[in-house]
């Protein structure tokens, strides 16, 4: 595989993708390495994983130059992120102690019973190229507080912070408990029947419903993108439009939860084009955000907007040469235009106008991702029952792209099934087991 800076499109670096007899071994190592992890005390398994934290902020720069090199992304940005995947482990390492203690009682007579919440045994889990250390630390974090061993593979394009996260944990945790597996899209589909336990994937409907074809018996836990829709209504906050410009292209535009369909009120639509388009152009492609990651990704947002019809495209300046974008607003475009109904992943928003509410909640809730939204209001009464309405999986009020550790993010309808974040990722690594004892 030969890697590029999607920045400038030199070549960085050369790896071999991993093949069957790799993607064997890998397996094979975490499966040998489980016991012994697995039977390790969670203030033990804590104790780790505070280690691995330690090294990744020990080592800050070198996870900054591998994410910088991979994906383009702003320093500022790629330092977060890393602050971030620190603070997942030291999170998880916390909560498996804190854990509700096993159900328990007597529900037959004569015997007693409870609960024991176990590890799966051991995860593969496959992350995207948009966060390639964040979401290695989403899927990652929980697994192995939870007890399990994992085989994570990177996306072909950002493999180098894995690759320097499997070094640290073998130094922090024990050989084996996290393997990195370089490779590309056949490595991931040889690793999904070999054998693991569950399969974590994060990344498009189109991959992920391969996987599920492929899993067989395995358990699939996923993440598959979204569309967020937007409801601004005309009372909406002051910094509304800029607030939305930055969530739209922070990483390019490239998250899953990121700002994508802005819906109005007829009677606001045009002062809304307008502010939007204000608002997006001081975004500079170069200067506020990085390129696209990758010639595909590129090509298929460029796909899509020469596909859409919109009659009102107001472009942002910015760098457009090599893998850049600038930042688009697009107007006056039909319900079913491909800029409204795929995920564009990309530093665009969209404008539709709405007769009332019930049109605005139709129009949020026409596409089959289901992810994220937001809702804009200064009347709390109103947008709190807007979020009831709203079936996506994480809804913001008056902010877009806000999260933490401690609460779940986790998608509806073709935004897969499956919890990331929160104390309630625990569970996606874990199984249940009922014991249940006579006594007399």
């Amino acid at each position: 595989m030969k890697l590029t800076d999607p920045r400038t499109g030199a070549h960085r670096r050369t790896l071999e993708a991993s093949r069957e007899p790799e993607v064997a071994a890998a397996v094979a190592t975490a499966r040998a390495a489980r016991p012994a992890w697995s039977a390790l005390t969670p203030r033990e398994r804590h104790r780790r994983l505070t280690a691995l934290a330690d090294l990744i902020e020990r080592h800050a720069d070198d996870y900054l130059a591998a994410e910088c090199a991979g994906t383009g992304k702003p320093v500022t940005e790629a330092a977060n992120e890393i602050a971030e995947v620190a603070d997942l482990f030291r999170f998880y390492g916390g909560a498996v102690r804190a854990g509700t203690s096993p159900a328990a009682g007597d529900y037959l007579a004569g015997h007693q019973s409870w609960v024991r919440w176990e590890p799966v045994g051991v995860v593969a889990a496959i992350v995207p190229w948009n966060y390639p250390l964040l979401m290695a630390g989403w899927r990652c974090a929980p697994a192995l507080a939870a007890g399990n061993t994992v085989v994570l593979k990177p996306a072909e394009t950002t493999p180098d912070s894995a690759l320097l996260l499997a070094e640290h944990a073998e130094q922090a945790l024990a050989p084996g408990v996290l393997t990195a597996l370089p490779g590309d899209r056949e490595t991931g589909r040889l690793l999904v029947p070999a054998g693991c336990d569950l399969i974590a994937f994060t990344g498009s409907p189109t991959a992920g419903a391969d996987i599920t074809a492929h899993a067989g018996l395995t358990p699939v836990s996923l993440e598959l993108g979204g569309n967020s829709p937007v409801l601004v209504l005309p009372d909406a906050p002051a910094d509304t439009w800029q607030q939305l410009a930055a969530a739209s292209t922070y990483n390019a535009g490239q998250s899953c939860a990121a700002p994508a369909r802005v819906i109005v009120l007829d009677e606001t639509y045009e002062h809304a084009v307008t502010a939007l388009a204000a608002a997006m152009a001081e975004r500079h492609a170069g200067r506020d955000f990085g390129p696209l990651n990758n010639p595909g990704q590129a090509a298929r947002y460029d796909r899509i907007v020469a596909r859409s019809a919109a009659r009102t495209a107001l472009t942002a300046p910015g760098r457009t040469d090599g893998l850049w974008r600038p930042a688009i607003v697009l107007a006056d475009l039909p319900a079913d235009d491909p800029a409204v109904v795929e995920e564009v992943f990309g530093p665009l928003l969209t404008v539709q106008r709405a007769a009332g509410l019930d049109e605005a909640v139709a129009l949020a809730e026409s596409v089959p991702q289901a992810l994220a939204a937001s809702v804009w209001t200064t009347d709390l009464t109103t947008g709190l029952a807007l979020t009831d309405r709203l079936s996506a999986g994480e809804v913001w009020l008056n902010c877009h792209l806000a999260q933490s550790a401690e609460l779940p993010h986790s998608g509806r309808r073709g935004s897969g099934a499956g919890t990331d974040l929160s104390t309630l990722a625990l569970r996606e690594y874990q199984r249940p087991k009922t014991v249940t004892a006579r006594l007399v």
